[in-house]
């Protein structure tokens, strides 16, 4: 290997390990002329991927805690026990509607249309999506449908 081969593995592995580094307080500092790069991209992606593996991971672990038979005599006992399942089941549902989005944010993302509002095209925000990686209305456009739902019922 040469000098200048080794000197450019060296930048190339410098550039991988700055795109893996890269933190919320880096993205906020990005100017707006880099809005939805390719290491925002990547940054949002791999949280988006993060966050599926999470719910898919406490499903699994649901899955198995929901089989394990428990008798048990005692009546309040086992209402507790089914309480505690249903809040459970609860909690998966909300998850399960969640990990739709996720997978539909990662869907834009390759689309290309990840970070933008669907009503309006403009950018939703850095901050708004490090809050919330699924969202896909800016603030203002969510304000509005709040709005129209709470006067009109939608």
């Amino acid at each position: 290997m040469t000098r200048l081969a080794a000197v450019d593995n060296g930048k190339d592995m410098a550039a991988t390990k700055e795109k893996r580094l890269l933190t919320e307080a880096d993205l906020l500092k990005m100017a707006e002329s880099d809005y939805m790069n390719e290491a925002q991209l990547t940054f949002f992606r791999q949280r988006l991927q993060e966050l599926e593996r999470e719910i898919l991971a406490n499903a699994d672990e649901t899955t198995e805690h929901l089989r394990e038979t428990v008798i048990v005599p005692d009546p309040a006992d086992r209402a507790t026990i089914e309480e505690e399942h249903a809040l459970e089941l609860r909690t998966r549902d909300r998850e399960r509607k969640l990990l739709k989005k996720v997978r539909q944010s990662l869907e834009r993302i390759d689309a290309g249309d990840y970070g933008y509002c669907e009503e309006t095209g403009e950018p939703i925000g850095l901050p708004r999506l490090l809050a919330r990686p699924t969202a896909t209305l800016s603030l203002e456009a969510q304000q509005r449908r709040e709005l129209r739902q709470k006067l009109y019922g939608d």
